[in-house]
């Protein structure tokens, strides 16, 4: 079982300065969401999924006990799991139980601590599959490399969680182009993606009754302070989500409460009263919208499985 090796802090601190610098030059200043997922913003997540206002999790996680072995027969024998964004691994270890010889699974997640206990815990609980875990920005080459030297039948990308909602449409096409650039003909994909519904339900997903959502926005500023030298007064921001409908999106925001200066590696940045900075996006899909998608991208799609109340979906799309 490989396991790639972790990024010194240096480099790591490095390209986070550099993204947050640019991010918070521009007019509307913006932090990159990935960096959201360090430890204890993972650990804040997992948390969110727990939440009774955040149906996303549990939702899928329904539709993956209901519909898992037809999900399973699609995958089909001897397949290689390739799970970009794996985080703690929970959701993968029911379609890798009910895989008929799977030749492997291959997480990629660019927090080390979290990845590694998941697979200590999936080798534990499956010891017949082999996990060859990638520690890293799934968006970059160097991660994928590893996949170069597993020969499987067949490989399947697993993406649930709607993470592709993380992405402008744009930027999705471009993602699951990228996707499609690691896959040959016959591989599969099987993604999870969240529904266009109700405002109010959305809305509430993402601006939690216990704050647990805020915490984890406001973490990334703890980040910032500790890794990159800043100063960032967390009492000076609230936390603010709200879906935009039309473009389909809940948007999250850190909003500046007062007038202030913030220093970031000897930088200075404004903030006036009621300014944002940008933290996240999240994209709601129908499902003819995401089949275009799917389809612009290389992909054909193949069938998807919802809950009843049409929130959600999981979708599964070939290489033709």
């Amino acid at each position: 079982m490989a396991v790639s090796p972790i990024p010194d802090d240096k480099l790591q601190n490095s390209d986070f300065l550099t993204d947050v610098l640019a991010g918070l030059s521009e007019e509307q200043k913006t932090l990159p969401c990935k960096y959201l997922y360090d430890e204890a913003g993972s650990r804040l997540f997992e948390q969110i999924c727990e939440l009774d206002d955040y149906y996303l999790t549990r939702t899928e996680a329904a539709i993956f006990r209901e519909h898992i072995t037809a999900m399973a027969q699609q995958v089909g024998p001897g397949a290689l799991i390739v799970e970009p964004g794996a985080g703690n691994c929970e959701k993968v270890e029911l379609l890798l139980e009910h895989l008929q010889a799977p030749s492997g699974y291959y997480p990629i997640d660019i927090s080390p601590e979290i990845l590694l206990a998941a697979k200590a815990r999936i080798t534990a609980r499956l010891p017949n599959i082999e996990v060859t875990a990638s520690i890293g920005d799934f968006t970059q080459a160097d991660v994928w490399q590893g996949l170069k030297d597993i020969t499987p039948r067949k490989r399947v990308l697993f993406f649930p969680g709607s993470t592709i909602g993380n992405f402008t449409p744009e930027h999705a096409e471009v993602l699951l182009e990228f996707f499609a650039s690691k896959l040959s003909r016959g591989d599969g994909l099987l993604i999870g993606t969240d529904l266009v519904k109700d405002s109010i339900v959305l809305e509430r997903a993402y601006c939690d009754s216990e704050h647990v959502t805020e915490e984890f926005n406001k973490n990334i500023l703890a980040r910032i302070n500790s890794e990159l030298n800043a100063n960032f007064d967390l009492a000076h921001f609230a936390h603010r989500a709200f879906y935009h409908p039309l473009r389909q999106r809940v948007e999250m925001h850190l909003v500046s409460l007062k007038s202030h200066t913030v220093q970031i590696a000897g930088r200075k940045f404004e903030f006036a009263e009621g300014e944002t900075i940008h933290t996240e996006n999240s994209h709601k899909y129908s499902i003819s919208g995401f089949n275009r998608l799917l389809s612009s991208a290389g992909f054909t799609p193949i069938r998807h499985w919802c809950d009843s109340e049409q929130r959600y979906a999981v979708h599964y799309a070939q290489i033709s």
